[in-house]
């Protein structure tokens, strides 16, 4: 056991496998069908999630956790005198953050929440690199200039295949208004990047292989790569394709590109048929 404790959100999308080999304590995000409020703790698959997507009448909405939920998460940890580290998904989409840091009030200079100011995977390259740290017994304060130096460099590019669900989320009133002028005029495929933690139209695509070359094209222009991730909703084998592509472009062996379908709380607002690449350039 290491002196700091790992504490992220289920926006990470890092599998129970994951979780339990670097130590990683994940607080569950809140996915609502109506009345019906469920955790997002990795409880309900992903399989299941689009079964009730499938049957239910109303879209899905989405809430962060509540800071008490924060504070059951860090009390054991501080208690055992360990101090806690918590990169969260970003604060510019998500009210987790401002939860978290409530609840850390409760245990001055034990616990330290961080702004990885990305989401899915690309918040998930940012906290493995945080527990790998750890393990290796380096101090809070260089863990987090860590931190700062992968998000400087990090990048998300996200294909929508829809944006219904994007649209009735709520999580991108301001983006909306454009992508909508543009789907009506052109009846494409939009392309977002992630820009400092805020969601940003890229472009668009005529088709789906067009928006996969468009994401291989822009992760390419980043240069030599530290760390790579694709995430997907529904598109499994597209998704180990982009993978794959991504490898040989950039010349890194294919399991060193991590892989995993969304969770349900950012595939509520993501919606299904998305294809999405994080990368962190290298310093």
């Amino acid at each position: 056991m290491t002196d700091i404790a790992i504490v992220t959100d289920r926006g990470c999308d890092l599998s129970p496998e994951q979780r339990t080999r670097h130590d990683i304590t994940v607080v569950p995000l809140i996915v609502r069908f109506g009345e019906e409020v469920l955790l997002d703790d990795g409880s309900l698959d992903a399989d299941a999630f689009w079964d009730r997507v499938a049957a239910s009448p109303t879209f899905p909405q989405t809430s962060q956790p509540s800071a008490g939920m924060f504070e059951e998460a860090f009390a054991p940890l501080v208690a055992a005198g360990r101090h806690v580290l918590c990169p969260l998904i970003t604060g510019r989409l998500s009210g987790t953050l401002n939860a978290a840091y409530a609840a850390a009030q409760r245990f001055p200079g034990k616990v330290t929440v961080f702004d990885t100011r990305s989401l899915s995977l690309g918040q998930a390259l940012q906290v493995l690199a945080a527990a790998v740290a750890a393990r290796q017994g380096r101090a809070v304060e260089a863990i987090v200039g860590t931190l700062e130096s992968i998000r400087a460099r990090s990048h998300l590019f996200i294909a929508l295949d829809t944006v219904e669900f994007l649209r009735r989320g709520g999580r991108a009133g301001k983006l909306m208004p454009l992508v909508d002028r543009i789907l009506r005029a052109l009846h494409v495929r939009p392309l977002l990047r992630l820009d400092d933690g805020e969601l940003k139209l890229m472009g668009a695509a005529r088709s789906a292989s067009k928006a996969v070359h468009r994401l291989v094209d822009e992760i390419a222009r980043l240069g030599p790569i530290e760390a790579l991730a694709v995430a997907h909703t529904r598109r499994p084998e597209q998704a180990a394709d982009l993978a794959a592509t991504l490898a040989r472009r950039l010349g890194l062996a294919p399991e060193a590109v991590l892989l995993a379908e969304a969770g349900p709380a950012l595939s509520a607002h993501a919606g299904p048929g998305v294809l999405a690449a994080a990368a962190v350039r290298k310093a």
